[in-house]
């Protein structure tokens, strides 16, 4: 098998290159660095093993000796192996070092690049590092050489001549000596400088100076720095998304996490995905969903509430011919775009995603229809629909398509909500499940619901909701994230009366 040097870039993780998802996809073992996104681990199947041997400046770390042996024995073993490495493998890595040891091992792989630092930091922080008519040319240097050489290689006095834009990596601890020597070798102390922690990631965070002043600066690692006219530049673009800096909890099930995850992370936030529910199989492994589907012919209507109903519904069927005949009716956007993936369109969507909503628009059972209509929706439900269709003079079959199931937050991830900026409730067993596993009281101090039927579950289990959703979409929901962490619990939902479904 090989073993692939994959750059994992600089901590977005939107930055992976398809290349580095394609094998993380396939990989039996993960061999990762502590700057790797946590996020990219979770495009590894869940059997792959993953081993952290991230070095910690001034702490802890893996001797490079022991993570070259460990690519060696997990090559030998005829493993798929991935070492994920913070930005490129070549640029001020020791991806070579790593290559050496598998090649002289006689173990194939490959090296796939990732996005330096040097580059996409500066590029975040609204700093071009190159311009058409100024700064044309860019220098990178490390910061901190190897302590073991017994000699220098960078000239800093010579590179102060050569002009332009000098990116430093890894140069925060030095950045005084480095400063001093650039200018005894001619670069003027009053050069905009500018150094860039955490490049690229929610937590990015960027303090301007000079040459002479930055290392007076309270300064951390890793940061990326940068020296020369282009610092004095401000295009900025990503710190001024809303929820930068800001965490944010999604408690949907894993599954159907990732869409408002990505909603969020585009927004600015780092995500915590910590699900309180499962969606698990119905309890009679789907029988009575089947016989349903078997003699759907005989409805009028199929309506569906979910996404999740819709998928699951989907699946049983053959194809859309075992619909031919039978109208569809679906709550929400999300229902209706799960049912066209299936290239089935609906006869019937209401103009607010509610089902008080879809009980407005049906009308009692015409002559010549059988008067039938399909329910395919969760174990636990509200039963405003049903009743309201059998109100209306329809006969109504409840079929039980799937079942919300309580996921037990791990310790880690309750303590991480500790420190949480904001979080968000899908439906109101996710609320109920999360007062369950950590107490009202552990919620951040921004609550957002996707409707007030969410909501009124979370204020009745002590839960105060700070936004909701309008119209009960992710999108709006993502919106009512960033009202919500700006206003925190200043002026809270008003208690309007529940009308989602």
């Amino acid at each position: 098998m090989t073993v692939y040097l994959v750059g994992a870039g600089p901590g977005d993780p939107g930055l992976l290159t398809v290349r580095g998802a394609e094998l993380l996809a396939t990989a039996d073992v993960v061999v990762h660095d502590r700057l790797s996104a946590a996020s990219l681990l979770d495009l590894a199947p869940a059997a792959a093993q993953r081993v952290n041997v991230g070095k910690t400046p001034r702490g802890p770390s893996v001797p490079q000796e022991e993570i070259n042996a460990l690519l060696v024995e997990h090559g030998r073993a005829g493993r798929t192996v991935v070492r994920l490495k913070g930005g490129d493998p070549f640029v001020f890595a020791r991806g070579a070092e790593e290559a050496a040891a598998l090649a002289d091992a006689g173990i194939d792989y490959e090296v796939v690049p990732g996005i330096t630092s040097a580059i996409a930091a500066p590029a975040y922080a609204g700093i071009p590092v190159t311009m058409r008519y100024s700064s044309t040319s860019l220098t990178i240097v490390t910061g901190h050489e190897d302590p073991t050489k017994s000699r220098t290689d960078v000239d800093w006095e010579a590179l102060a001549k050569v002009g332009g834009t000098i990116v430093v990596l890894m140069g925060v601890a030095n950045l005084q000596r480095i400063s001093e020597r650039l200018i005894a070798g001619g670069r003027s102390p009053g050069t905009p400088a500018a150094a860039v922690r955490w490049g690229t990631r929610p937590d990015q965070h960027t303090v301007r100076g000079t040459l002479a002043t930055l290392h007076t600066h309270e300064l951390s690692p890793p940061s990326t720095i940068v020296i020369g006219d282009v610092a004095a530049q401000s295009l900025d673009w990503f710190a001024s998304r809303p929820l930068l800096g800001r965490t944010v909890v999604v408690t949907r099930a894993a599954a159907q996490a990732g869409r408002l995850s990505g909603k969020l992370r585009a927004a600015g936030a780092e995500v915590l995905e910590v699900p309180t529910i499962r969606i698990d199989d119905p309890a009679d492994g789907g029988v009575a969903l089947d016989d349903a589907i078997a003699g759907v012919a005989a409805y009028d209507w199929v309506v569906l509430t979910s996404v999740n109903g819709a998928e699951r519904f989907c699946a049983r069927l053959r194809d859309g011919r075992d619909l031919a005949g039978v109208r569809l009716a679906a709550i929400g956007p999300g229902t209706a775009a799960a049912l066209a993936d299936q290239h089935l369109q609906v006869d019937l969507l209401p103009e607010r995603y509610v089902a008080e909503s879809l009980l407005e628009s049906f009308s009692p059972p015409a002559e010549g229809e059988r008067g039938r209509v399909l329910l395919p929706r969760a174990a636990v439900a509200r039963d405003v629909l049903p009743e309201g269709l059998a109100e209306l003079g329809w006969q109504v079959d409840v079929v039980e398509t799937y079942r919300t199931l309580p996921r037990h937050p791990s310790t880690a991830e309750l303590d991480a909500i500790a420190t949480a900026d904001a979080i968000t409730f899908t439906s109101a067993s996710s609320v109920q499940h999360f007062v369950t596993a950590a107490g009202a009281a552990a919620a951040p101090p921004a609550v957002a619901a996707i409707g007030p039927i969410t909501a009124s579950r979370a204020e009745e289990l002590g839960v105060a909701v700070t936004e909701v959703a309008d119209p009960h979409t992710l999108d709006a929901l993502v919106e009512a994230t960033v009202r919500a962490v700006a206003r925190g619990r200043s002026t809270p939902w008003d208690g309007t009366p529940p009308t989602d479904p």
